[in-house]
C-alpha cells in the first residue's frame, strides 16, 4: 500500500530522455513521439522509482470542439496556440494500474506545467488539451481530473500536405483551464500575456546566416566549430519564435530536423548536421559587438518585416542616467498594433534632469518635448536583439 501524498512529477532530464522514449515505445500503443515544438516530457515517481510517464507538446492546429469552445476570432488563433498545450502522452507504467493514480498525477501537473512552460519558453500555458480514442478508452482519468468533454472530432488525421481525405477514427476532445479566466484570455480581442511569436519560413532560415557574415568573430581562431554566422542565425530565429535565455535558445536549436540544420549553415560531421552548444550560444551572444548585431538585424528585417498599419508611441525617461551636461536620458519605443512587434527604439538626451533646470523655470509646458523624436510611419518592424 503506498500514499498518494509521497508521489512526485518533475521533468524529465536530458540524460533520461532516451529511458523515457524506450518505455514508451515499449508500452504506450501509438508507441514513443518525438519532440514536436514546444514540449516537456514529465515522469511520476514513487520512491525514486517511475510509476508513470507524460508528454505535454504543441497543441493542435485546428480542432472545432475547441475552437467553439474558445469562441476566438480565426485572426488571433494561431498566434495564441502557444497559450495551449496537448496531452500527447500518459502511460502508467506496468504493475502501477491503481485507484486515483492517474487523475492524482494530472492533478500534479496542473500544478507546475504553467511554472514549467514560463521558465523554458517563456511564457505560461492557459489551457490543457488532449484527444482519447473511444475506441479504446471512455476518458475516465481526464472526467475524474474534472477535464471538460468538448465533443468528438471528424476524424481527419493531420498528414505532410494537410489532411487526409477519409475520416477514420474520432476522437474525444477534453480540455483542462489552468486559470478561471483561461477562456476569456484566449478569445478577447487584445491578449497581453507576453512577447510575440512568427512561424519561420524555409526561406527566413536559409537567409539569415548571409546577413550576420560580415560581423567581426570575437572569438579566437583556435577551437572554431560553429560559424559565427550560423550562431547569431540560430539565435535569432529562435527568439523571433518566441524563446527567451540561452538554454531555451539551445533547446530550440537542438530540436531543429536536419533539413533545418543544413540551412542554417550547421557543422557537417558524421553524415549528420550538429547545432552549437548551450555554453557555444551563451558564449557567442555574450562576447558579440550588440550594434553590430542591430544593425544586421535592421538589414533583414527591411527585406522580410511585415508592416502595420497602426503604431503606438511610449516613451521613458531613465532613472539617475545623466550625461556630463546634466541631460537625462529618455528611451523612445514604437510597437506595431499587428505585429505586436518593436519597431524601433532610440536614446535622446535633449530632456533635461531636474537638477539641472534653473529655479525660476517653469515645471510644465504645453510644447512637446524635445526629445520625443519623429519616427517614420511606415518604418518595418525589427525583430528582438538575441542579447
Amino acid at each position: 500500500m503506498f500514499n498518494l501524498h509521497e508521489i512526485r512529477v518533475r521533468p524529465v532530464c536530458s540524460t533520461e530522455e532516451q529511458r523515457f522514449q524506450e518505455l514508451m515505445h515499449a508500452h504506450h500503443y501509438l508507441k514513443s513521439l518525438p519532440k514536436i515544438s514546444e514540449t516537456i516530457w514529465y515522469a511520476a515517481s514513487l520512491q525514486d522509482q517511475w510509476i508513470a510517464i507524460l508528454s505535454f507538446s504543441a497543441a493542435a492546429l485546428k480542432c472545432a470542439p475547441r475552437d467553439r469552445w474558445i469562441g476566438w476570432n480565426f485572426r488571433h488563433q494561431y498566434d495564441r496556440l502557444k497559450w495551449i498545450t496537448n496531452n500527447s502522452r500518459f502511460l502508467i507504467l506496468p504493475d502501477w494500474h491503481l485507484p486515483n493514480l492517474a487523475s492524482c498525477i494530472l492533478s500534479l501537473c496542473e500544478k507546475r506545467i504553467a511554472g514549467d512552460w514560463q521558465t523554458r519558453f517563456g511564457h505560461p500555458v492557459l489551457l490543457l488539451e488532449t484527444f482519447v480514442d473511444p475506441q479504446r478508452f471512455r476518458g475516465t482519468i481526464y472526467k475524474a481530473a474534472n477535464w471538460i468533454y468538448l465533443g468528438d472530432t471528424k476524424g481527419f488525421s493531420r498528414i505532410r500536405n494537410g489532411y487526409s481525405e477519409t475520416a477514420s477514427s474520432p476522437k474525444m476532445v477534453f480540455v483542462r483551464p489552468l486559470r478561471p479566466d483561461a477562456r476569456t484570455l484566449l478569445s478577447q480581442p487584445f491578449l497581453n500575456t507576453g512577447g510575440h511569436r512568427i512561424m519561420l519560413s524555409a526561406e527566413h532560415m536559409q537567409s539569415l546566416p548571409s546577413f550576420f557574415e560580415d560581423i567581426p568573430d570575437p572569438r579566437r581562431s583556435q577551437g572554431r566549430r560553429h560559424r559565427l554566422s550560423t550562431i547569431l542565425a540560430i539565435a535569432a530565429a529562435a527568439i523571433l519564435c518566441g524563446m527567451r535565455g540561452y538554454e531555451s535558445i539551445w533547446e530550440w536549436a537542438n530540436d531543429l530536423s536536419q533539413n533545418a540544420r543544413s540551412r542554417f549553415n550547421c557543422r557537417y560531421r558524421d553524415k549528420r548536421y550538429h547545432v552549437p552548444s548551450l555554453y557555444v550560444i551563451r558564449d557567442v551572444l555574450v562576447r558579440v559587438d550588440p550594434e553590430h548585431l542591430d544593425r544586421v538585424l535592421q538589414r533583414w528585417n527591411q527585406r522580410y518585416g511585415q508592416q502595420d498599419e497602426s503604431l503606438a508611441i511610449d516613451g521613458k525617461t531613465m532613472r539617475n542616467a545623466v550625461d556630463e551636461k546634466g541631460n537625462q536620458v529618455h528611451i523612445m519605443s514604437v510597437v506595431g498594433h499587428d505585429s505586436k512587434t518593436c519597431f524601433a527604439q532610440k536614446k535622446s538626451v535633449h530632456c533635461q534632469s531636474p537638477a539641472a533646470t534653473k529655479p525660476n523655470a517653469p515645471t510644465k509646458s504645453k510644447s512637446p518635448s524635445p526629445c520625443l523624436t519623429p519616427f517614420p510611419y511606415k518604418a518595418k518592424p525589427s525583430p528582438p536583439t538575441p542579447c
